[in-house]
């Protein structure tokens, strides 16, 4: 029995003797199978050809990335706080050499992740740091692919956790999109770890929403407004995306504003 691992988007699956049919979070319209079709492989083989990138990402924030990139080719960030570290986000290799550093980092308390498409290997994750329990929005609980007792569905708006870390379902790119509210981030003066639910583009000036991002789906104006009102009563000076490097350093608030207004102005067809 093997728990089969999707090559592109990395998601484990439950454990079964031969790979499963399909996988339907690639076959969901935000994502997409493989050219060739589908195609499994599993933790053994992935730990053959690749390994885990370690290294401060911000004061008290290490990310955690594969290298070379694998799946959608995230990187997940190890928010240290006094009371216990938070994994945000996940990436599908796990191995013995990872495990041993992020114990040395503090280990984790809990994971919490943004959406279904890096929700990865977060049962062996949660499995390797005392059964940490792993935060999900209840409205994606159907993209579980491995059910596990170490999953706590969470349902409304916010989910406080501890040291002023809160989560935030903003919507938009899933039904569940989750942000992470770090107050004491950027020396107080807040930090959001966005995912993509709000997606941090390339000139690190601006942020940008997509119902799905390889597809070039949008969204539509409530949902853009939706995500700008759910963030609103919360401080932030800097954003934390989902790939190395893919930060909006300061003013981050003013960027989401600016952002909001200028993806508005544009799908609602008013003169840029």
């Amino acid at each position: 029995m093997t728990n089969y691992i999707c090559v592109t988007c990395g998601t484990q699956f439950t454990e079964t003797d031969s790979p499963p049919d399909r996988c339907p979070i690639c076959e969901d319209e935000r994502q997409y199978v493989n050219w060739k079709g589908q195609s499994w492989t599993d933790l053994d083989r992935l730990r053959d050809t690749h390994s885990n990138r370690i290294e401060e990402e911000g004061a008290n924030l290490v990310g955690i990335g594969t290298e070379p990139s694998f799946a959608i080719g995230q990187r997940a960030l190890l928010v240290q706080s006094p009371n216990g570290n938070l994994f945000w986000d996940c990436v599908t290799l796990l191995d013995d050499r990872t495990v041993a550093q992020v114990k040395d980092l503090g280990g984790i308390r809990a994971i919490a992740i943004s959406h279904p498409h890096f929700y990865s290997a977060m049962i062996e994750w949660s499995r390797a740091f005392n059964d940490a329990p792993i935060h999900l929005h209840v409205a994606d609980r159907e993209w579980v692919m491995r059910a596990d007792p170490s999953i706590q569905f969470w349902e409304g708006t916010a989910l406080p956790l501890w040291d002023g870390m809160t989560l935030i379902n903003c919507g938009g790119h899933f039904d569940g999109g989750t942000v992470l509210h770090w107050k004491e981030g950027v020396d107080g003066r807040g930090a959001l770890l966005s995912g993509d639910i709000i997606q941090v583009v390339m000139d690190r000036r601006h942020v940008s929403f997509m119902r799905s991002y390889p597809n070039l789906i949008p969204l539509s104006a409530a949902a853009v407004s939706k995500i700008f009102e759910r963030v609103e009563p919360f401080a932030f000076e800097r954003i934390y995306g989902a790939w190395w490097e893919r930060n909006v350093l300061s003013d981050a608030k003013g960027a989401v504003n600016r952002s909001a207004a200028r993806y508005l102005r544009a799908i609602n067809g008013a003169p840029s």
